[in-house]
């Protein structure tokens, strides 16, 4: 029994798994609850996920990627350990050959500590792929024409911009503002105007119930609790889709921004392609409510959201696995 390719979408807020042949075979959180005293690692993926924000003093359930990269070495290898024994692709005598995004603009260190992270869990041959590269071919683009493609991946941690063509990036923005950092401006928000303390879950739950970045777009409401700061007693309030859009107005720009400076800097002969092909979009941030038609009037092309945007990475690397012996140059030796 031989080993299966597998490909692995390494993201901030969540991990997923293509194994060649089978398709996505795991889709978990990025988030580990450890032990402080001892070290041990007690849940990953989803059951840890849970325990954020709800653990007592000496457990604590950790990401260990921050803005796309390893933040915690030790903790993202048993991480991969964990999901790459339960999706049990280990042949009898041979290791799996493991393809992983990453996004455009970490260095050199950041790519080895993956790569290492990978080998420790039970790679066999390590390739890794530029996060926005993959995405376009999940989301079913034909990046090896000589024509240009422009997508922007908005993931958990980074947003990736970038324009392609005959295979390969001609420019490219990666910035560190993407789906954690919107739930963050929320909290802030919430904490600012109504003093009141809430956690990372129930920020995430505004976004994706009644947030907008999109003025007038959506119009809705929502009942949240947290802890007031005076009184330091429980309390509920409700808030609405424009509060909202007002909180991530600044974030969404700085997107916006980036998706203008790679246009700024592409060929125009490429860019003509674009505002005949579009934009397409993918990552959990192209679900945010609003953000394609933001980007559309702000960059005056077609932006369109693609198809299951939160697989379109592991889709792509489950593609480039067929092909990945065309793609060993980008091995990192």
């Amino acid at each position: 029994m031989f080993a299966r390719d597998i490909g692995i979408d390494l993201g901030t807020a969540n991990v997923l798994i293509h194994v060649k042949g089978k398709g996505i075979v795991l889709n978990e959180p990025s988030v580990v609850a450890i032990d402080r005293n001892t070290g041990k690692v007690l849940e990953v993926g989803e059951e840890a996920r849970r325990m954020v924000g709800r653990t007592p003093g000496n457990i604590e359930a950790t990401r260990p990627l921050k803005d796309g990269v390893i933040a915690d070495f030790d903790v993202t290898e048993a991480m991969l350990k964990h999901f790459i024994q339960k999706i049990n692709v280990r042949g009898f005598l041979s290791k799996p050959r493991m393809l992983i995004c990453c996004p455009t603009n970490i260095t050199k260190v950041e790519q080895k500590a993956i790569k290492e992270a990978a080998e420790k869990s039970g790679g066999k041959k390590i390739y890794l792929e530029e996060e926005p590269k993959v995405a376009a071919v999940g989301a079913g683009m034909d990046i090896f024409q000589p024509s240009g493609n422009m997508v922007v991946d908005i993931g958990g941690g980074t947003t990736d911009v970038a324009v392609i063509s005959m295979g390969d990036i001609v420019t490219a923005s990666s910035i560190k503002m993407a789906g954690d950092k919107f739930d963050t401006e929320i909290l802030q928000y919430i904490k600012k105007h109504y003093k009141l303390l809430i956690g990372e879950r129930t920020a995430e739950n505004i976004k994706m119930s009644v947030a907008t970045v999109f003025k007038g777009a959506r119009n809705e409401e929502i009942e949240i609790r947290g802890r007031d700061m005076m009184t330091g007693l429980p309390r509920t309030i409700t808030v609405n889709s424009e509060e909202i859009e007002a909180s991530l107005r600044e974030a969404v720009q700085t997107i916006v921004h980036a998706a203008k400076q790679v246009l700024e800097r592409t060929p125009p002969e490429l860019s003509a392609d674009i505002i005949d092909r579009g934009v397409i979009m993918t990552g959990g941030g192209a679900l945010l409510h609003g953000i394609d038609q933001l980007l559309a009037e702000e960059l005056k092309v077609p932006v369109f959201v693609a198809e299951d945007p939160m697989d379109c990475v592991a889709k792509g690397t489950g593609i480039m696995l067929e092909n990945i012996d065309k793609i060993t140059r980008n091995k990192i030796s």
